[in-house]
């Protein structure tokens, strides 16, 4: 990684024009660490990258700083032969969606991520599958590089940080906390940057807590099964973090799917483990993630069959 963290940074000074996108409808860690990157080769190197993504940002993130610098890719021109593309947080080259074009016309790109990925878009590749978010890996490449860090950069790799490891619940190793420390005493306040996610629409809180106490318990309590109907979909402000949450909060529940109808036989599933690994069920679903917090997209399907699939692949666990 170190190797290839320097060519990063020679790749970045012979830039003249920069492009940087996270993964379709992105959540915390790929907003932030695109937005976090983006302000650090500002602030480092002089050249401000365009920042896109491809459909939706949750209301609860509306907050994080420098929010206005990301664009919506059909804002931009994707004809643009950028210098440099940087693929952040993706995961599967299906989940870049529309901003895929400056990826390919781009003269050079470059990948940070910490999903495993079996297809790599990146030219030069810089993924850490034990990082507990991409911006754990930005965060070093900050401090390999020497680079300096402004109040805006370290709000927002905390915000990423905080954000996918579940306030730290799904941290592996000790690196995610010891970079948290030094961002807390550079001024990061966490309370003051939790409250600032605490801001979803009533209907959102009010859809998630309904889901969450309408789910359905199978194999003797160890699987909860929540599902949220297309009609109801559209107030979803997110992944519906707070009904998995819930849900792992009952005695006995070991695992949790959340079954989102996203459009007509369009099922998105959300896949969460208190202790054993699930990535393996979320990779049969034609998915992937990580070991306990994993989903898929599925296709062509009903809701209902997909509901069945899940169940079944669960028979076993």
């Amino acid at each position: 990684m170190e190797q290839n963290i320097k060519e990063f940074f020679e790749r970045i000074k012979s830039a003249k024009s920069i492009a940087i996108m996270g993964h379709k409808n992105p959540d915390g860690d790929s907003l932030c660490s695109v937005l976090a990157l983006a302000r650090l080769i500002e602030e480092n190197f002089g050249i401000q990258p365009v920042c896109t993504y491809d459909g939706n940002i949750p209301d609860c993130l509306d907050g994080v700083p420098l929010r206005p610098r990301i664009k919506y890719f059909e804002r931009i021109d994707l004809s643009q032969k950028f210098d440099v593309a940087i693929v952040m947080d993706y995961g599967n080259p299906v989940h870049i969606g529309g901003p895929r074009p400056i990826v390919d016309n781009a003269k050079f790109v470059i990948e940070i991520d910490h999903h495993k990925n079996e297809n790599n878009v990146g030219t030069l590749c810089i993924n850490d599958d034990t990082a507990a978010a991409t911006a754990v890996i930005v965060y070093k490449i900050m401090r390999m590089g020497n680079l300096t860090m402004d109040s805006y950069t370290a709000d927002l790799l905390a915000l990423a940080i905080l954000t996918d490891t579940g306030n730290f619940k799904f941290v592996r190793n000790g690196d995610a906390l010891r970079i948290m420390a030094d961002l807390v005493d550079s001024g990061v306040n966490i309370r003051n940057l939790i409250e600032l996610m605490n801001n979803k629409p009533r209907k959102a809180v009010q859809l998630e807590a309904r889901t969450a106490a309408n789910a359905e318990f199978l194999y003797h309590g160890r699987l909860a099964v929540a599902t949220i109907c297309k009609k109801d979909y559209k107030y979803l402000d997110g992944r519906g973090e707070m009904v998995l949450n819930l849900l792992g909060q009952i005695q006995g529940v070991e695992y949790i799917v959340l079954l989102k109808e996203q459009k007509q036989e369009q099922i998105g599933i959300s896949i969460r483990s208190r202790k054993k690994p699930i990535d393996h069920i979320a990779e049969a679903l034609g998915g992937g993630g990580h070991e306990r917090a994993a989903g898929a997209i599925i296709r062509g399907e009903t809701l209902e069959d997909v509901r069945a699939r899940v169940i079944n692949l669960f028979k076993g666990e």
